[in-house]
């Protein structure tokens, strides 16, 4: 399901979590055998953190790689070493509102993942704030049919009244 955390105990018949929250959570042995699990660090701590980033529409997307591979190199907990794949920054698609990107990299710790994209996201705020990079946020437009025509002063709906 969507608990993660630390396998703390496996029992008979079921299995003790402690999430990240130091809640403890039961799952019956039958869930994790009948249901996909994903062990993010069962025999090598590395792993892969994903960051989206969306930037406004008229920026151009080499120079948003160029600065989401620099970011990347910057962070000390990203491999760069050549033993896992380099940092990649995928341009995935053209958005309603956004150029939408993904910085993606492999770590030396998984478990710091959130740790890391907060670093990576405060870094990538700064750089395209220096760089006046727009980072977009959703807008639309609305078409009212039928607007009921404006009622004057004195009239029956007048909600303001001679207060």
């Amino acid at each position: 399901g969507n608990t993660e955390g630390y396998v703390k105990k496996i029992n008979m018949r079921s299995t003790q979590i402690q999430t990240f929250d130091r809640a403890d959570v039961i799952v019956p042995n039958s869930e994790l055998i009948s249901q996909q699990v994903t062990n993010w660090m069962l025999q090598d701590t590395r792993g892969r953190v994903r960051v989206p980033i969306g930037v406004a529409y008229g920026t151009d997307p080499q120079k948003i790689k160029r600065i989401l591979e620099q970011i990347a190199h910057d962070h000390p907990s990203v491999i760069t070493d050549g033993s896992v794949a380099p940092p990649r920054v995928l341009f995935l698609s053209f958005g309603d509102s956004a150029l939408n990107f993904e910085l993606r990299c492999f770590v030396r710790n998984v478990d710091d993942r959130g740790q890391i994209i907060s670093d990576m996201n405060f870094a990538i705020e700064a750089a395209f704030r220096a760089e006046d990079i727009e980072i977009p946020f959703p807008q639309r437009d609305v078409y009212v049919k039928n607007w009921p025509p404006r009622l004057g002063p004195g009239s029956a709906s007048d909600t303001k009244g001679d207060e």
